[in-house]
């Protein structure tokens, strides 16, 4: 009997071997008749890399790809967290680019710009009448080469020209660490690459090791990344032996685990995710919520859990090919169906009630869903027009020319919401008794912010902005 299931699996492989060099065949047979009877010469490079491959790729799912050399050199550069640029943070108005922060050691820092600066061209295309769109636009192109740059310090009507040259840098995954109150950390992880895991580990230790009470961790258009990092960042919370993730396709099955020899952290968690959570972002979070290790809080995520390899071929070019499946340690399948692909449906459980260790229920489909749902901040109408404006951010940096002093726990005098509404007055921006008197408590709030943007850095602002961010609140009031 054994010989004869041998016998079996032998034909069926010959025979899907065989019909994988027929369709070779065809494939050629077509290229030779073209190059010998069409009109034109084929390019056989661009037939294969523009056509015959995307083609085949575009039936399996929308996120296998073949990648030319430039794209897969950028997709090395990205797992290394590498960016081009030239070193700064920059607040993008209509027909307006004022620089908030430059950062030590890069090329907008050496050259003497910096904090309230604005950026009035860039290799001589004026910013005054461009959008905000077309703003982006430029500074992005300004990054691929060496750039003429003019630049007007407050208090100068004369612009000053610096030619800055941009280099590579490297990208921090985590982006913010610091305290809500005594005890209670938070960390904003932007994406997973190699050093991710041990980043958030020395931004944990920082802000009190082991002694916290309790830890936020962000991770809001996280869009994923190194899976190995996601399974590494789990480590650091989840008990040696529990499951963090398993992977299910046609050839290939297999499970990760937490590694015996890590010692976790025993503070509780809160976790924030949102629909542009994705991914690697998306197997810590379900490994911790099915655990019962943290709390999520947000929206449903993106629903990506696809095992994709990344497979170099000749001449620097590479395929990134679907494989499997990730699932969730309770069984949920990360993946949302891609319907209309021939992976739809092939290995996804159907939507259904799953159990946490503790018995909670976690229902499934794809991406994960929160333990508690948050809505983003209902703004005013006026309060939307003074972010597009850009009100707040030149009036800050024109609050911050008499150079005043500013600390963390900075609070705008009396009489700065007055001078506010002057300034407005001035700029032809008149709201209403009503209006104003309905939005001054966030108006004052927002001024409070961005001075300690320009004048301490936006990380600072980002310690304020979190005191009525609800996301945030909602995440630190799950760990009371």
């Amino acid at each position: 009997m054994p010989r004869i299931f041998l016998i079996l699996l032998a034909s069926v492989c010959l025979r899907a071997e065989d019909d994988l060099e027929q369709s070779v065949r065809k494939i050629f047979g077509v290229l030779r008749i073209m190059d010998e009877h069409g009109a034109d010469a084929v390019n056989s490079e661009r037939a294969f890399y523009g056509g015959i491959i995307p083609g085949m790729l575009r039936r399996l799912d929308p996120h296998s790809a073949f990648m030319d050399p430039e794209q897969f050199g950028q997709l090395k550069r990205m797992q290394r967290s590498e960016v081009k640029g030239f070193g700064s943070v920059v607040s993008i108005l209509p027909g307006r680019v004022i620089v908030l922060q430059t950062i030590a050691g890069t090329p907008m820092q050496r050259s003497g710009i910096s904090a309230g600066d604005e950026i009035v061209a860039i290799n001589n295309i004026a910013l005054g009448p461009l959008t905000p769109e077309q703003l982006i636009q430029v500074l992005s192109d300004a990054r691929q080469g060496q750039a003429m740059v003019h630049v007007r310090k407050p208090g100068n009507a004369r612009p000053l020209q610096f030619t800055l040259t941009p280099q590579e840098m490297q990208a921090p995954s985590v982006e913010r660490a610091f305290l809500l109150e005594t005890g209670i950390g938070y960390l904003r992880v932007a994406s997973f690459d190699e050093s991710t895991a041990r980043d958030m580990k020395d931004a944990i230790e920082k802000l009190g090791g082991a002694k916290l009470k309790g830890l936020v961790l962000d991770l809001r258009n996280n869009p994923g990344g190194a899976v190995s990092s996601a399974l590494d960042a789990a480590a650091l919370f989840l008990q040696p032996g529990q499951v963090i993730l398993s992977a299910k396709g046609r050839r290939v099955s297999a499970e990760e685990k937490v590694p015996s020899i890590s010692v976790p952290y025993p503070f509780p968690i809160s976790v924030i995710v949102t629909a542009k959570t994705a991914s690697a972002a998306e197997i810590l979070s379900g490994a911790l919520q099915d655990h019962d290790r943290a709390v999520i809080v947000g929206e449903p995520t993106f629903g990506k859990g696809l095992v994709q390899n990344v497979m170099p071929l000749r001449e620097g070019t590479a395929l990134a090919l679907t494989t499997a499946f990730y699932y969730t340690p309770s069984g949920r399948s990360i993946q949302k169906p891609l319907e209309g692909m021939q992976l739809e449906h092939s290995t996804l459980k159907p939507a259904q009630v799953y159990k946490t260790d503790k018995g909670r229920e976690v229902r499934g489909g794809g991406g994960i869903e929160p333990d508690q749902s948050v809505q983003p901040l209902a703004t005013k109408r006026l309060e939307q027009f003074l972010e597009a404006s850009g009100s707040y951010t030149v009036f800050a940096t024109e609050f911050l020319r008499s150079k005043p002093v500013v600390t963390a726990k900075f609070e705008p005098p009396a009489d700065m919401i007055d001078k506010f509404r002057a300034y407005l007055s001035q700029n032809r921006v008149q709201p209403g008794i009503g209006e104003w008197f309905a939005s001054a408590e966030w108006i004052r709030f927002r001024l409070r912010q961005e001075i300690v943007n320009q004048a301490l850095g936006v990380e600072k602002g980002d310690e304020i902005e979190a005191e009525r961010e609800p996301y945030i609140q909602a995440a630190l009031a799950a760990l009371r």
